[in-house]
């Protein structure tokens, strides 16, 4: 059985179509997915931070569901992707909104107090935190580090192949993907360890049995299967395909946010924790579950208590 997701509607902004979702009356929170999701991973949140008198608006980002997916490849950097959610509140009459982002909805929410600081009342990431601007092209670095075939690597440096591969049976892909509980504990010890982020998502395709077990039932799989086999994952991808052009386009662009923040990690989630950001980010709250990846839609009820007990505390409804 699917969780019950309101209806869409199509909203234009930014020389885009972008399918919405929204529930709920009061202060207005908007919710960012990552790759490769959709705004049905906040089936979880939008019906409680509703209840608790919110205004929750969840697009479909642009590339994903039914919202465009412009063929320009630069039509997918983050100054295009802020930009649809500053004309998404130009759209709906509303001066601010808390943003929250999991995955590549961190960098997202993350990035719009600095392009847009007057939209943005508060901030909560999920999985990626802030990264201050680096002296170097992250591409190269992560090249450098992690190798050809580390996913974000592979994506820019051989165009179109990820995106045909996954494609060509998003089922298994996005079945593999979607998995909860693999992290792996040590037989000596009780010193747990987190996967690497060396990963390899063309890889992936080839797991008959991947670890971990599902994270959602076949039904609630079906709608992003559906979603990804009629739009894709170029547009997706695309963002990815971005991140040197962000990096070279943010020269200049301020590193500080100090409206109230949050970050919630997950304690076996492969993307690094990074460095301590608080010196940029200085009115910071921050919470760790014992999760992987998929943080909202593992620990939902934990998530939802904690976004609903952060939302009170700054931005009363």
């Amino acid at each position: 059985m699917t969780i019950p997701f309101p209806d869409p509607k199509i909203i234009e902004t930014n020389e885009i179509k972008l399918e919405v979702f929204e529930q709920g009356k009061g202060f207005p929170v908007i919710l960012a997915h990552g790759f490769p999701e959709l705004a049905y991973s906040w089936r979880f949140q939008m019906p409680a931070l509703a209840e608790a008198g919110y205004r929750v608006i969840a697009p479909n980002q642009r590339g994903y569901g039914a919202t465009d997916k412009p063929q320009a490849v630069e039509a997918y950097d983050i100054f295009h992707l802020c930009g649809d959610m500053a004309g998404l509140l130009d759209a709906l009459g509303l001066e601010k909104a808390v943003f929250i982002g999991h995955d590549w909805g961190g960098p997202v929410v993350w990035n719009m107090p600095l392009l847009h600081p007057n939209r943005v009342a508060g901030v909560v990431g999920m999985s990626v935190p802030f990264s201050p601007r680096g002296n170097s092209d992250p591409v190269a670095l992560m090249e450098q580090v992690y190798g050809p075939e580390h996913y974000i690597v592979h994506f820019n440096r051989q165009p179109g192949v990820a995106d045909n591969a996954f494609a060509g049976n998003p089922r298994r892909f996005l079945d593999n993907v979607f998995r909860r509980r693999q992290q792996r504990e040590r037989t000596a010890g009780s010193t747990k360890e987190k996967p690497s982020f060396q990963v390899s998502l063309i890889n992936i395709l080839d797991l008959t049995d991947p670890p971990g077990e599902p994270l959602m039932s076949n039904e609630e799989l079906e709608v992003f299967v559906t979603a990804f086999s009629r739009g894709g994952f170029t547009g997706p991808i695309n963002w990815y395909r971005n991140i040197t052009r962000n990096w070279e386009k943010s020269s200049g662009l301020p590193q500080r946010i100090d409206v109230p923040c949050a970050m919630i990690y997950g304690a076996y989630d492969i993307v690094p924790k990074g460095r301590d950001f608080s010196e940029y980010v200085p009115n910071l709250e921050t919470l760790t579950l014992e999760c992987g990846h998929w943080i909202q839609q593992e620990k939902p009820d934990e998530v939802n208590a904690f976004l609903t007990g952060w939302l009170k505390r700054n931005f009363p409804s």
